[in-house]
């Protein structure tokens, strides 16, 4: 049996200049930071023929057109699987539509594993071109490619998106000290809501095709938030990032009319009224986390427990998807 995991991922700056739509005209920029939650994928090969899926649905099928779940289907087909044999469980830390990327670390995790049960070597970066294959190429979902490269690579990693689809990584250089004042000080609250990010994305990407102003100018304004937070963090001004992280929000929710909701509204704003710098909802919106920078996290945590939001912490992981064992 073969175990791999890969993290789940916050966005510090930058987030949907990632999509094809725009970097492909214009370049993107963001930073991201993996974190010690993952999804994990058990691969293993059966006594008897056939696919064996479990995950929030079973599957017992013969060929692989018969298998219901996209990314599971394309990516035994990328593999090349002649005859199959094999049996793919997935778990996960923190479910799927809460914004943390977990289709990107799912499918790294899914390809990390699929590759190894063939006994093939698989490199990072390739790693996370193939997951955007199969999510984007193959199955023509209008999402970025973030959350594939920051689950393969891990870390507190920069990402520049050229339009011919290179992708350029590089890491956040940060202090320990810097990165301790992250952890403690970014805190993540469960909204209760989660969402479909291609629901939301769908709307972004659209306006984007079709050259709409509005949103094109958004995107550049993101974009320059996304370099300016890497200048704060790398100078350890991490106050003055939290406080960008507002003005963030408040360019990503007139991106969609579907980004944010009453609910979302209110406990921001209770966010920011107890101890919160800045902050925002993460990923594609709609629902999932809120995140903040908090320069008095004890009253905020009060705050936040008093209407019913659960906290996640966490810490960055450093590690990116790895083979746990085999």
């Amino acid at each position: 049996m073969i175990t791999t995991r890969s993290p789940l991922r916050i966005s510090l700056g930058g987030g949907g200049t990632d999509l094809p739509s725009y970097y492909r005209e214009h370049g993107g920029f963001l930073i991201a930071g993996a974190i010690n939650k993952y999804v994990y994928v058990n691969v293993m090969r059966p006594f008897t023929e056939g696919i064996y899926l479990k995950y929030s649905h079973l599957e017992h099928v013969d060929a692989i057109n018969e298998v219901q779940h996209p990314i599971i289907r394309e990516a035994i087909r990328m593999l090349g699987f002649k005859t199959p044999q094999v049996e793919i469980t997935t778990l996960a830390d923190i479910p799927s539509g809460t914004g943390l990327g977990s289709s990107g670390s799912f499918t790294t995790a899914l390809l990390k594993a699929l590759y190894v049960h063939r006994m093939r070597q698989i490199e990072p970066k390739e790693l996370a071109e193939l997951a955007c294959e199969i999510e984007i190429d193959r199955l023509g979902e209008p999402i970025g490619k973030q959350d594939q490269y920051i689950a393969a690579c891990g870390g507190l990693t920069c990402f520049t998106f050229h339009p011919d689809d290179r992708v350029d990584v590089e890491p956040l250089k940060i202090s320990m000290d810097t990165k301790f004042d992250l952890e403690d000080n970014l805190l993540l609250f469960f909204t209760g809501f989660s969402r479909s990010a291609g629901s939301i994305l769908k709307d972004q990407n659209t306006k984007t095709k079709s050259s709409d102003k509005d949103m094109i100018a958004n995107l550049h304004f993101v974009k320059e938030l996304g370099l300016k937070s890497k200048t704060l963090l790398e100078s350890g001004k991490t106050t003055e990032f939290g406080a960008l992280m507002h003005e963030h929000w408040e360019h990503k929710k007139r991106r969609s009319g579907g980004m944010s909701n009453a609910h979302i509204d209110q406990w921001y704003d209770l966010g920011m009224k107890n101890g919160a710098v800045g902050g925002k909802l993460v990923g594609a919106g709609g629902g999932g986390f809120l995140l903040f920078y908090a320069n008095d996290r004890n009253k905020l945590r009060h705050a936040m427990a008093a209407v019913g939001l659960e906290e996640v912490r966490f810490a960055f992981d450093f590690e990116g998807t790895k083979v746990l064992f085999s």
